[in-house]
């Protein structure tokens, strides 16, 4: 819940340009944090614990996803789609 919370401020922070613009923002910064822990996720697993290991590519094998991750990511891109719409029927 904290997530969706969080993506929303994000995107309240561009409203007075584009509720699309903060989306966007919202929904890459989400992607990119999601991104990041798989990757920690996967070079534990799967790479020997080091990084040099993995190829460029690690972070994006669905192995290095679980539902969490993909949920914490989701659940904010889906919440700020949907107030952007709100606004855009709204306006």
């Amino acid at each position: 819940m904290n997530h969706v919370l969080v993506a929303v401020a994000i995107q309240l922070l561009f409203a007075p340009f584009s509720w699309w613009l903060g989306a966007v923002f919202a929904i890459g910064y989400y992607l990119g944090r999601e991104t990041a822990q798989a990757e920690y996720r996967v070079i534990q697993e799967v790479y020997g614990g080091k990084r040099a290991n993995m190829p460029w590519w690690g972070g994006f094998q669905r192995r290095a996803w679980n539902t969490k991750s993909i949920l914490d990511w989701a659940l904010p891109s889906i919440a700020v789609i949907i107030v952007a719409l709100l606004a855009l029927v709204l306006k």
